[in-house]
């Protein structure tokens, strides 16, 4: 029996913490890991001892990553042909077709719509490569094949009519990396383990409006976090905290919404933002800055040892300062994985103090490079 592969996309460098994601759900899916995770890569491969395809999405929900931006379960290292003929143009469909069909016969990965024969059906195709200078370098061929691919796909009843809509994103989606030209891994994901874009990398346009590039930052969270909530959630008339507002990249995310933001700095804002009339600028620490009534968001993109991030953070949603914060952690050079639990902790451990439920999510998003991103919300 072919072995379970899980591929999980991340940062380069990040694969440690990564494969640490990995770990921590294969312990609450009561198995072990083998782990191939050469640092620089962008991507981790696990083997599961024994793979439960129940267990195994539950785990992930009950102990989400950090590190990991998008993953699926399948199978591979997968030749597709020799490595010395890809500087020619061999026929990669004809082989990619035939790894698909034996990986539609045998998957095991709950949630999967089947077709008319028993097999696999799939929403969305995204022919995938690592997020590095290597990997981009196949990304031309990945654009060449995937509309005779695809054809061919829904040809043998594998693929959706509507694969290439991007927005369905509660649908499974077929995944095919290339490792290099000529090796690939193939598998599927389901919501909540599979992200919504390929290779968990969101397509947002920097505006040219906003002073500066971590405006797309905040943009990426509200997107990852909030979702379809977002209208719900952060909509005109609502009350802002931007602490360590300057330049004013995340304060302009919100002020374009209608938000009213107070910009907490004593750093001067740039650009339009510093003129908008939905933002009050206050020159101040924003370490040690309160508001004078509850607001409905506070935000935080403070450079600080994250631990005291952390703990302010924890302070604002438990003392009932903010209903709800998106806000970012700088991690140290060493024990990043460590440092971001402890973190964690401290943020659980000053909600749990007080009354009602609260949600808290950390993510490293496409737009951080040395920190993670989280959301709090008090719920209730």
């Amino acid at each position: 029996m072919i072995p379970t592969r899980i591929v999980a996309y991340c940062r380069a460098g990040f694969e440690p913490e990564a494969a640490a994601d990995l770990g921590r759900a294969a312990t609450i899916a009561g198995t072990e890991l083998a782990i191939d995770a050469p640092t620089g890569r962008g991507y981790v491969v696990a083997t599961p001892a024994v793979f439960d395809s129940q267990r195994w999405p539950r785990a992930l929900v009950e102990a989400p990553p950090v590190f990991v931006r998008s993953l699926f379960f399948g199978t591979g290292q997968h030749m597709l042909f020799d490595a010395a003929r890809t500087r020619g143009r061999p026929d990669r469909v004809a082989p990619l077709i035939e790894l698909v069909d034996l990986f539609r016969r045998d998957c095991a990965i709950p949630g999967l719509p089947h077709s008319s024969r028993g097999r696999a059906r799939f929403a969305v195709l995204r022919l995938e490569t690592p997020d590095t200078n290597d990997g981009k370098a196949v990304s031309g061929l990945c654009r060449s094949i995937e509309a005779p691919f695809a054809q061919a796909l829904r040809e043998r009843g594998a693929l959706a009519d509507s694969s290439a809509d991007d927005k369905r994103s509660d649908e499974p989606a077929l995944h095919v990396l290339f490792a290099d030209g000529a090796t690939v891994y193939a598998g599927a994901s389901l919501p909540p383990w599979g992200s919504h874009w390929a290779m968990g990398i969101p397509r947002i346009r920097m505006p040219r409006e906003a002073p500066s590039r971590s405006t797309l930052k905040l943009a990426e969270a509200i997107v990852t976090f909030l979702g379809d909530r977002e209208g719900e959630l952060l909509h005109a008339g609502m009350r802002a905290v931007d602490l360590g507002a300057a330049p004013g990249g995340w304060t302009w995310q919100l002020a374009y919404r209608g938000l009213m933001v107070v910009a907490v700095d004593n750093g001067p804002l740039k650009g339009e933002v510093a003129d908008d009339a939905h933002v009050t600028h206050i020159r101040v620490d924003g370490l040690t800055y309160l508001p004078r009534k509850p607001v409905d968001w506070m935000i935080c993109d403070i450079v600080e040892q994250p631990s005291r991030i952390a703990a302010l953070v924890g302070r604002w949603i438990a003392e009932g300062h903010a209903r709800r914060c998106i806000f970012n952690l700088k991690l140290p050079m060493k024990k990043r994985y460590d440092e971001v639990l402890r973190c964690q902790s401290l943020i659980v451990g000053a909600l749990a103090r007080t009354r009602g439920k609260f949600d808290l999510q950390l993510r490293q998003l496409y737009h951080d490079r040395e920190e993670v991103t989280g959301f709090v919300e008090r719920i209730g």
